[in-house]
């Protein structure tokens, strides 16, 4: 069985460096599942809010959205419910423009609301059950439309008398359940939809804590600021011109090395139905990237944006950018926010790799940590300009580096001239 805490992801990373929004949040979960909980389920559901948002992938350009897809497998009793507050964050929104999707819908009905609502919504269900009760009938269906949804290809329904279409659909949704649940809703690896949809595994049992019955009493009102900081981010990016979200050469080039000799050992040790995961993966991340750094500045500040001059409009935002006078715009990710989403995205891909395991009914192999690659550059590009030799420790620590590593590279960082000793424990960059 995979080290559960080989597959855990808030522990493993600098929570220092997630947006306010989601470090409030996560203050609200008790145990490090929890937290991983929590965290992929909030960040669905702040991307199911981020209209007129996208970045481009592959070699196409294909347009992707912030939408997400997430399913938690949990035995009973290991903290899911926690996912729920992620709900609570987009309900405000929900009221003022119908965004919610219920779970229990039949396939017509869900269809019909996903088309009422222009193509965009959010599915949020706590019990798995409810959904694969509910889609037994039809599960072809709610499969083929949840495949396209993730890729923004169009819906199509057809009957004796009536037939439409939903163009460029964006659904994000979350849903907890056992692995039984799970597997009803993906009961192989080659329909594609198993790739599409990410797979957090919480193999615990969650232990008594006195805490759950003394609930923090500030607990409402982080979740309420929270969500009226998400709503001032969704009202202003749609009333915003579309934005297009990139990555850096640096940080593109990086996806590529991790696509190119990362991920490819466990494509070996597992096999090549997996590489499908693998490549969907780099897109997860990168839409990753795009949340956190929409969420990093909810005013969109003009410090993240750059513009594009002499780009051509796209036809489906010349007109609305030559209605108010503006071109296109760029968002550039931040390093800490791509460092953050790559280390989600190393993550996810182990609790996908047990997921496709489950799946097969394979005997589970142990499978080797996805570490971020250039460590060491990435180590030294986040400190700050002055800092002292704890807190390089401390920040080493938080990315699984060791102590006595860290400080092996401080001495090569002084002999190469990358930076320079000011005091005992103390260190300058040099530009």
């Amino acid at each position: 069985m995979e080290e559960q805490g080989n597959l855990r992801i808030v522990e493993n990373m600098n929570e220092n460096n997630l947006p306010e929004l989601m470090k409030s949040v996560l203050s609200l979960a008790h145990t490090p599942a929890e937290k991983d909980m929590l965290l992929m389920s909030a960040l669905v559901a702040c991307g199911s809010v981020m209209p007129n948002l996208y970045c481009r992938y592959g070699i196409a350009a294909k347009r992707y959205y912030p939408n997400l897809q997430l399913f938690i497998v949990g035995s009973a009793a290991c903290g899911k419910g926690i996912a729920n507050l992620a709900l609570e964050l987009v309900k405000p929104i929900h009221e003022a423009t119908p965004l919610i999707i219920p779970g229990d819908a039949t396939y017509p009905a869900f269809y019909q609301q996903l088309a009422k609502q222009h193509g965009r919504g959010y599915i949020h269900e706590s019990e798995g059950s409810v959904i694969t009760d509910i889609w037994r009938s039809s599960t072809a269906n709610y499969n083929t439309a949840l495949r396209k949804a993730a890729e923004h290809e169009t819906i199509s329904r057809s009957r004796c008398r009536e037939a439409s279409v939903i163009e460029n659909p964006q659904l994000s949704m979350v849903l907890t359940g056992t692995f039984s649940q799970y597997h009803a809703l993906v009961p192989s690896i080659e329909n594609g939809y198993f790739s599409r949809l990410i797979t957090l595994i919480v193999d615990e049992h969650q232990a008594f804590n006195s805490s759950y019955v003394q609930p923090s009493e500030n607990s409402d009102e982080i979740i309420k600021t929270a969500a009226e900081q998400l709503y001032r981010l969704y009202e202003k990016l749609l009333f915003s011109k579309p934005r297009e979200f990139c990555l850096t050469p640096d940080q593109r080039h990086r996806l590529g090395q991790h696509l190119e000799t990362a991920y490819p050992t466990l494509i070996r040790m597992l096999g090549e139905d997996f590489h499908s995961v693998v490549l969907r993966m780099a897109v997860h991340i990168e839409r990753i990237a795009m949340i956190l750094s929409a969420l990093r500045s909810s005013s969109i500040s003009s410090e993240i944006i750059v513009p594009l001059a002499g780009k051509e409009l796209d036809s489906d935002t010349s007109s609305l950018s030559s209605a108010r006078g503006v071109r296109p715009e760029n968002i550039v990710c931040s390093d800490e926010d791509y460092q953050t989403a790559e280390l989600i995205g190393n993550k996810l891909i182990l609790h996908m790799a047990q997921a496709y395991q489950l799946i097969k009914g394979t005997e589970r192999i142990t499978l080797p940590s996805v570490k971020p690659l250039d460590q060491k550059q990435i180590l030294l590009s986040l400190l700050p300009d002055e800092f002292e030799s704890k807190h390089l420790v401390a920040e080493a620590q938080s990315q699984g580096i060791s102590r006595a590593t860290v400080l092996r590279w401080n001495d090569e960082w002084q002999n190469h001239g990358l930076i320079q000793k000011i005091r005992y424990g103390v260190y300058k960059k040099i530009a």
